[in-house]
């Protein structure tokens, strides 16, 4: 059923002009056709990682960049220039819905702001193309339902940028876990610790922005109306509603691999809080947060497993950590690791009359991706490309679809849901809504 919140947000859409009907653009690809990818937003993100992971893989795959789409004049300039400066001409588009006007892509790579993402995709699949999003794929549920709607609708091929899932470490670790061997989930703990006060600033940008050289209106979308603000533009991941911040930018793949490994789709619950302690620089969203969140059988509250999930931006100690416990030892996906450390020892289980638990310790692959060019791409990133860039061929589910990102969504928006309200977080499941104090949580 449609809530009257994506009625609205569907009609915003449609006044855009980015909605498309029934006789949207579609190619029949052939085994030996070069696939055409438009770029939806020219970010850093695809500058730095997107790009040079497609172009690693683009001749072997046979796919090419036809056009973009940009609301910034200044960076569709740049964009041009670049291209040219490697040989290669695309057409520009002033938005997404020139972008689709014109009959040269079949797919497309979204990249935009965090709030984007999922009507961005939206548009692709409605639009006939396939795409690569970038993750979180939603910040709110409206947004989410949304496009998992449009997805399943079309039948088109989305590859959520939750590249962990194309990773062989992981890949492994999924098998391990699944066979039996590792005994259950009785605890995570995951961290994200930098200390960066200039992480996802952009001081010598934000002043280069004027708002005749943009479309503010179309940049908001479904937000509501604000005044111009560059900041809320280029450095949106400190602003909420245009982004959640830790939840949406790195929670968003961490999470992902509890769904994974356990079958499971979301939190049962949430409680968090968090602040803004040492970096004060207007920003909305906080530096540093703890959540956690009850896993397991909603049907069944006697059994399930914490994830405890911290992360701050003041201190970098600790680093990028994700450890799985079991009675019988870890899983310690920093090293690539399963060790019997923690597990039931010979003497406390003779105590109670039971038998010692500790896993045999195991190595899990590294991460080794070969590519037919060197062009700078990180190797989890290329892999998930690939996977995507086969599954366009191939149409076969790729390894993060959209049920993947529709789940992430939901775990970060409760995680969000509790910072933002200081109330435990919960999720209706019959009308697919974040609860927060029993309330449905929106921006």
């Amino acid at each position: 059923m449609t809530t009257r919140r994506e009625f609205v947000k569907k009609s915003a859409l449609g006044a855009a002009g980015v909605t498309f009907g029934a006789k949207s653009y579609a190619r029949i690809l052939g085994a030996n056709d070069r696939v055409r990818v438009g770029i939806v937003g020219y970010s850093d993100r695809f500058r730095g990682s997107l790009y040079p992971s497609f172009m690693s893989l683009a001749k072997e795959m046979n796919f090419e960049f036809t056009a973009l789409s940009d609301l910034w004049s200044r960076r569709r300039e740049d964009a041009d220039k670049f291209f040219k400066s490697k040989g290669m001409t695309i057409r520009l588009a002033r938005n997404n819905e020139e972008l689709y006007s014109g009959n040269d892509t079949d797919a497309v790579i979204v990249s935009t702001a965090d709030f984007q993402h999922a009507l961005h995709c939206a548009e692709a699949v409605n639009a006939g193309r396939d795409a690569y999003v970038e993750k979180p794929f939603a910040e709110s549920m409206a947004d989410a339902r949304v496009a998992r709607a449009a997805v399943e609708k079309t039948g088109k091929i989305v590859q959520i940028g939750s590249q962990r899932r194309s990773a062989p470490n992981y890949i492994a670790a999924n098998e391990y876990i699944k066979s039996g061997k590792f005994g259950k989930i009785v605890m995570v703990e995951m961290t994200w610790n930098v200390n960066q006060p200039g992480r996802w600033r952009r001081p010598n940008v934000v002043p280069l922005l004027k708002e005749a050289d943009t479309d503010w209106k179309r940049y908001q979308m479904n937000r509501p109306t604000a005044s111009f603000d560059p900041r809320k533009y280029l450095e949106f991941r400190l602003f909420w509603p245009y982004s959640s911040g830790i939840p949406g930018q790195w929670m968003a793949h961490q999470i992902d691999t509890v769904h994974w490994f356990t079958g499971l789709a979301h939190p049962r619950s949430v409680a968090a809080n968090g602040g803004i302690y040492l970096w004060k620089d207007g920003r909305s969203n906080f530096d540093t947060m703890t959540a956690v969140m009850d896993y397991g059988d909603p049907n069944n509250l006697s059994e399930g497993f914490q994830v405890v999930y911290s992360s701050r931006f003041t201190n970098s100690a600790g680093g990028t950590k994700e450890y799985y416990y079991s009675n019988g030892g870890m899983l310690n996906l920093d090293t690539n690791k399963i060790t019997p450390d923690g597990g039931l020892q010979a003497r406390e289980a003779k105590a109670m009359n039971m038998q010692p638990n500790l896993l045999e310790p195991f190595d899990l692959p590294g991460m080794r991706i070969e590519t037919a060019a060197d062009t700078g791409g990180d190797p989890m990133t290329t892999a998930h490309m690939r996977n995507w860039m086969e599954c366009v061929r191939s149409r076969q589910k790729p390894h993060a679809d959209v049920v993947a990102g529709y789940n992430h969504s939901i775990a970060c928006i409760m995680c969000t849901a509790a910072l933002r309200t200081g109330e435990k977080a919960s999720f209706d499941e019959k009308n697919q809504e974040v609860l927060a104090g029993g309330k449905v949580f929106q921006y």
